[in-house]
């Protein structure tokens, strides 16, 4: 672990309000290179699983590696093992969660890390690993959730977990994500995100971009509210999973590959104030754009982000593609109490679930922030490229 930077990993609910500017040192120097992942492949005494062997290992190991080269430019990848079948001490009543991450019982996570560990003790050097999955042979109505990220965060987070392994009193590796059988690689990817962005100063380099009061209330969206579609939406897996059940997960926005280290300063235009640039944005998903981003800095804290979102790998699956306009403030590190680090400007309101919020030269082409002098106009498509006007006369 890098102690100049006092990198801790977290889970996906550490919530805070004090931000910090988005610097060198606030992006995350874990989410490059090879992810070494170990899967503890448990089940319950009183539930059979649903999933193969077979099935677990492509997800885990294909789809979600396939993924994670795509949205990170190939700079990150997936290796690892997965572990032969164990059984719990305990029927599924013992570990069952609140589906609400403000409502999780905290020793209800250690019990279950605490155990899972313990059965692949004997088995496997957790030296090896950078991180360990602990897969469920549940469903989550069994469960209660779908995926969370145990350590740190859901039990604190400091330089070192508080549980070793019974017998060998192994070292936990730098997180621990609870998935269960039937999650979506959107789910997986979002958990260990946070692993990977970890936590800078006792905030997250990389938190969830969903809003946490409101997931903690009943909706029509999925049986939840819709705290997924507050923010960022469906263009993100770190604020919604997935957009369609049946395909991969969406692409990842800017913001988070700058959080997590993979946006290279060259593919990076910077509008500073009193300038104006027309400028060729190239689709984001694609690693051969020129342009992939473009930043209009407002304050110390604040700013704009502009992406061109097409249909090219990942963001094949996003409701609907062409230039994505964010407000983005460092300041604020947590999405609670109606406030969020990113967050999408509309292009189309009356479009419900952000659906609509992409600008386009067929529909609403123009947007204007008239308190900080800031205009942003699409002049044309050229293929997959927009080539768009950005003032900054604040």
């Amino acid at each position: 672990m890098r102690s100049d930077l006092k990198f801790i990993l977290i889970s996906s609910i550490a919530v805070g309000l004090l931000g910090f500017p988005l610097t060198a040192s606030t992006v995350s120097s874990k989410a490059t290179g090879k992810q070494s992942i170990l899967v503890i492949m448990v089940k319950f005494p009183d539930v059979h699983p649903s999933f193969s062997a077979e099935q677990l290992q492509e997800k885990y190991f294909v789809k979600l590696d396939r993924y994670l080269k795509a949205v990170s430019y190939e700079k990150a990848r997936i290796k690892g093992k997965m572990t032969d079948w164990y059984t719990l001490p305990h029927d599924v009543a013992h570990y069952r969660l609140s589906r609400h991450n403000l409502e999780v019982e905290k020793k209800r996570v250690s019990r279950l890390i605490q155990d899972a560990v313990n059965l692949a003790d004997e088995d496997e050097d957790f030296s090896r690993y950078s991180m360990i999955f602990i897969s469920l042979g549940a469903k989550h109505k069994d469960y209660g959730m779908m995926g969370l990220c145990g350590y740190p965060g859901m039990l604190g987070w400091q330089d070192q977990l508080p549980i070793k392994t019974k017998t060998k009193k192994q070292e936990i590796p730098d997180g621990v994500a609870i998935f269960c059988e039937n999650a979506h690689v959107g789910v997986v990817f979002h958990d260990m995100a946070h692993i990977m962005g970890g936590v800078h100063k006792g905030k997250r380099v990389l938190p969830c971009l969903y809003d946490h009061d409101l997931q903690a209330k009943k909706g029509s969206f999925r049986d939840h509210y819709e705290f997924y579609l507050i923010n960022v939406g469906f263009y993100d897996p770190m604020s919604c999973h997935f957009f369609d059940l049946k395909k991969g997960p969406p692409g990842v926005c800017a913001w988070t590959k700058m959080r997590l280290g993979w946006m290279d300063s060259e593919k990076t235009v910077e509008i500073e104030k009193g300038e104006s640039k027309t400028v060729l944005i190239g689709p984001l998903s694609s690693g051969k754009s020129k342009v992939s981003v473009v930043k209009i800095p407002i304050t110390s804290t604040t700013y704009y982000l502009i992406e061109n979102r097409q249909p090219v790998g990942p963001d094949k699956n996003i409701p609907s593609h062409g230039v994505l306009i964010y407000y983005c403030d460092d300041g604020t590190d947590e999405c609670r109490h109606g406030k969020s680090p990113v967050k999408l400007v509309d292009a189309n309101p009356a479009v419900p679930e952000l659906k609509g919020a992409p600008f386009t030269g067929e529909g609403r082409d123009n947007y204007t922030d008239a308190a900080n002098k800031i205009s942003v106009k699409i002049l044309e498509q050229d293929g997959p490229n927009y080539r768009v006007h950005v003032s900054n006369n604040n």
